[in-house]
């Protein structure tokens, strides 16, 4: 089994010292993880509606070359979980808590 070279080891203790706590850190990374994997979701599916056939008998059906080439563009993209992450070490993501109410 090969080792994928774009693995990186990450240092948990910078991650958590961003808010003091690995969870919440996690919790930030993963909800703009969803963000983004939602976005190049919708972007991915814009493009190949362009593509989409109305027919749908399978002996009519083939294959386009542009159709493979962006899927293929969006396969190589980082994950939406890298991306995350580097948005968040760099401060790029804006977080905080939900204030309390003033009643507890």
């Amino acid at each position: 089994m090969a080792v994928n070279p774009s693995i990186i080891t990450r240092d948990l203790d910078k991650i958590a010292n961003k808010t003091g706590n690995i969870y919440e850190s996690l919790h930030v990374i993963g909800q703009r993880s969803k963000q983004i994997s939602n976005t190049l979701k919708e972007e991915l599916n814009i493009k190949l509606s362009e593509f989409a056939s109305t027919v749908d008998n399978l002996e009519e059906v083939f294959e386009n070359k542009e159709q493979i080439e962006i899927s293929k563009f969006y396969e190589r993209m980082p994950k939406p979980s890298a991306l995350a992450l580097e948005e968040f070490m760099e401060d790029k993501i804006y977080h905080r808590l939900p204030e309390e109410p003033a009643g507890e």
